[in-house]
């Protein structure tokens, strides 16, 4: 790969505002070949290389060489071509994040096919919907719940023939069924890959509508994975005598995980699978595996930090952790300001409390994610500035990246030593972004996708560009922030725009809130229905004696409705009065994926809210607030 130093993005302006910053590619496209390749050069280059982790029986993480990943790629796409699917043929995966999702999809493409994710958490009607949308010929599920799920269905499944569960030797059955295939119709099914070959239908989340397949070629994986693995050095390549490691927890089935799978094995980073997000399960798994780095969505690096504060509450320290967590910001704060060149760097005095905190709490907080991480990718959501400047107090500098299912990941990234806390970063190398002059992000990439499937349609286009539907401002250094969502901007009745995403954002921060909701178009303030999160709710009843009041009882409670009145005047600091949230209803329940108020990837169905909820929104304005 031809490489090149990066550099600052190239500006365009309209009078004072920025309107445009692209920075030009670090790595060249390759000319052929696909991603079915890379085991193949791996094994071939590094054979004894230790790509991938495994946990076994006893909860052991035991390695798995670049060989031995060929080779069982290499016995599973046999299997698959046995079975008599096709090139071009979709097979679908749907199972939690796990080594044998990363090992079908690579088979999958080795057999010359196209895998479409499933999430494992679908409902009936959506798998079907997806299976039957994309033509589905196979699906591999998980376990057998799946496989009554997907069986319950396959009566209007008239293109799905085979189905496997992994949890009942579904790797084991198909490696028997291709064992007495020769391998070279593997290389024959590789070999009419070519870069503008489809690689996966990935299903968008569906917060409007019936989830659309996202086409993502080969093409546009290079193009995302080789040049974020260029850009960010720290991350994906070894700065030390420690190699570079992840664990990945985040679903395979959404492309922020899909994409970093693929980078890791193209950039030969160790890489291991963690199945649940569940506290203990993924505090555990952190512990045995240590990684170096990971990628995170914002609840994860919430959770760590509330529970850190929960832990130092039950025994009486809630002050010094709050104290400590001030101090980090600053100390980040100070750092990012530094890097960028804009500061002299912490203090005497800041860098003597950091000492004094870092073994109490700092410390506590890396040993959380594992004792070896320095650095965190995060996307899916903005983290927020305070807890980004607190993790870079303690010791992990966040990167924060932007993108969409239709732009392969990320279009925008935090460059390295050159955070801004607050923004999602540059352009991608390789990238343009414009702001229309509605506000909206537009974008250009050998990352955005071909099309929709089954549409006629093409790539939809703004004068060239991609246009993603969320608003957003570039500054004079070309970093992107995201301010909301085009089609969520509440316009109240006193005309007055709000992006209800940042207050939303720094809401669900506190480790009382679970969801939120801002609501106001059309209304004469803005409101919020506010959900509570299951363990920061156990903890305070624990903390406060009321373990025995019931949801509807907890939800009129004076003493949390007053510390959530506190979450909400913090929320409402970060903007003016006539945005800020003047009334909010705690509900009774969870936005669940269940319930239809949340998609698979934990975004909100704003629709469904409010229309289940519409009297408790009604009862939100019958009397104006004061």
């Amino acid at each position: 790969m031809q490489t090149r130093t990066p550099g600052a993005p190239e500006i365009q302006a309209d009078g004072d505002r920025v309107v445009q910053a692209a920075v030009p590619p670090l790595v060249q496209l390759p000319p052929k070949g696909s991603l079915a390749d890379i085991p193949f050069t791996n094994a071939a280059e590094a054979a004894e290389e230790p790509l991938l982790s495994r946990k076994d029986g006893t909860g052991t993480w035991r390695d798995v060489t670049a060989r031995d990943f060929r080779n069982e790629v290499v016995a599973v796409a046999k299997g698959l071509i046995a079975a008599g699917l096709k090139p071009g043929d979709r097979l679908a995966i749907m199972a939690r994040t796990t080594y044998e999702w990363t090992l079908i999809d690579f088979a999958g493409w080795a057999a010359g096919l196209i895998t479409v994710p499933v999430y494992p958490t679908s409902s009936a009607s959506q798998t079907a919907w997806i299976l039957k949308d994309s033509g589905a010929a196979a699906c591999v599920v998980e376990n057998v719940d799946q496989t009554r799920l997907v069986s319950g269905e396959r009566r209007g499944l008239p293109d799905l023939a085979h189905l496997w569960q992994l949890d009942a030797g579904a790797v084991a059955q198909l490696t028997a069924e291709g064992r007495e295939l020769p391998d070279a119709l593997v290389e024959g099914r590789r070999a009419g890959l070519t870069p503008a070959s489809v690689a996966t239908l990935i299903y968008t989340s569906g917060t409007t509508g019936r989830p659309k397949g996202c086409v993502l070629t080969h093409a546009n994986f290079f193009a995302e994975v080789d040049n974020a693995t260029e850009l960010l050095h720290p991350v994906f390549k070894s700065v030390s005598t420690e190699p570079a490691s992840t664990l990945l927890f985040l679903p395979l089935s959404h492309v922020f995980g899909r994409m970093v799978a693929v980078g890791c094995l193209r950039a030969r980073v160790r890489l291991g699978h963690a199945p649940s997000i569940a506290t203990d399960d993924l505090l555990a798994d952190l512990a045995g595996f240590r990684p170096t780095f990971l990628l995170a969505i914002p609840y994860v690096l919430e959770k760590v930090y509330n529970t850190g504060r929960a832990t130092a509450e039950k025994i009486g320290r809630a002050a010094s952790f709050d104290r400590a967590a001030a101090i980090a910001r600053r100390y980040g704060e100070a750092v990012v300001a530094r890097q960028a060149g804009r500061g002299a760097g912490p203090s005497l005095g800041l860098r003597l409390a950091h000492a004094l905190y870092d073994p109490l709490v700092y410390r506590r907080i890396r040993a959380a994610l594992g004792g070896k991480v320095r650095y965190a990718i995060c996307g899916g959501s903005p983290l927020g500035e305070r807890l980004a400047a607190f993790y870079a107090g303690a010791g992990v500098m966040v990167f924060e990246g932007y993108g969409l299912t239709e732009t392969t990941a990320a279009a925008t990234v935090t460059p390295p030593l050159g955070p801004r806390l607050g923004t999602v970063g540059w352009p991608l190398p390789g990238t343009a972004v414009r702001i229309a002059p509605d506000g909206e992000v537009l974008l250009r990439g050998g990352q955005i996708f071909a099309g929709y499937w089954n549409s006629d349609s093409g790539v939809p286009a703004v004068e060239g560009w991609f246009p993603t539907g969320d608003i957003g401002e570039l500054d004079a250094d070309g970093y992107l922030t995201i301010t909301g969502r085009k089609k969520e901007i509440l316009i109240t009745a006193g005309g007055k725009n709000v992006a209800p995403a940042p207050l939303e954002d720094r809401l669900r921060a506190h480790p009382l809130v679970g969801q939120c909701m801002v609501i106001g178009d059309n209304r004469p303030f803005v409101a919020a229905l506010l959900t509570l999160e299951a363990d920061g709710l156990g903890h305070w009843q624990r903390m406060h004696h009321k373990e025995g009041l019931r949801p509807a009882e907890l939800a009129a409670d004076p003493e949390l409705l007053a510390e959530l009145q506190k979450a909400v005047d913090d929320a409402n600091s970060s903007v003016s009065q006539a945005e800020s949230i003047r009334k909010f209803r705690v509900l009774p329940v969870e936005f669940t994926e269940d319930g239809g108020h949340l998609t698979p990837s934990m975004k909100l169905k704003r629709a469904a809210v409010a229309r289940d909820f519409a009297a408790d929104i009604e009862e939100l304005y019958r009397k104006r607030p004061r």
